[in-house]
């Protein structure tokens, strides 16, 4: 109890503060992978090109990107948000793209033959098909996001990770503890709410088409 009414206070704000990065950048990231997984499933055959050439940003250290950033933007939200959230991207885009693709042709050519142009096709055909696989997608995100989260303490712009770093500095396991556990609690519960958000998504009359 002399802990927490040490630490209490601090752990409520390090709290929201992680929440924060975490929502705001899957928030930012998801959008765009949405619309370049759109733009992608369009062009397949320089999907094949492109899609490597963005995965590379996932083979870049979280602390070398934050670095970088750091070094431009300086010690704001900001460059804890733009690192967070091009990470976020690519587990949507992939399978924003996949679920796209995977979307049977007869389905289109029906959708075409009701006179359905192909903006109402995208929005009332494929994406809602390719919804479990862009959920999925979301949720990896959302999962990897709350890990990557912790890198905001390295720059001094709080979070969880404050109380992991200052742990194994001073060799607290107590303060890991009360960093890490929140953290793995976040994980769970935004996991737990993007299945709840799945199960709703997909519209009755086309659950059972894919």
């Amino acid at each position: 109890m002399s802990f927490f009414d040490t630490y209490g206070e601090r752990l409520i704000d390090a709290i929201q503060i992680h929440l924060f990065y975490v929502l705001s950048s899957v928030l930012i990231g998801f959008f765009i992978a949405l619309i370049l997984g759109i733009l992608l499933s369009r062009i397949p055959r320089y999907a094949k090109i492109i899609m490597p050439l963005l995965s590379i940003f996932q083979t870049i250290p979280g602390i070398v990107f934050v670095g970088v950033l750091f070094l431009y933007l300086g010690m704001v939200p900001a460059t804890v948000i733009i690192a967070l959230a091009v990470y976020a991207i690519f587990p949507v885009l992939k399978n924003t793209y996949t679920g796209l693709m995977d979307v049977k042709p007869e389905y289109i050519e029906a959708a075409k033959g009701c006179g359905m142009s192909q903006i109402q096709t995208l929005l009332e055909v494929e994406l809602p098909l390719a919804t479990p696989s862009i959920i999925t997608g979301l949720r990896m995100s959302t999962i990897y996001t709350v890990s990557w989260s912790v890198l905001a303490a390295m720059i001094g712009l709080g979070g969880l990770g404050e109380f992991i770093y200052i742990g194994i500095a001073s060799n607290n396991n107590a303060m890991i503890l009360v960093g890490a556990i929140p953290s793995a609690i976040m994980a769970i519960v935004l996991s737990l709410l993007i299945d709840v958000l799945r199960r709703f998504a997909i519209p009755k009359g086309l659950r059972s088409l894919k």
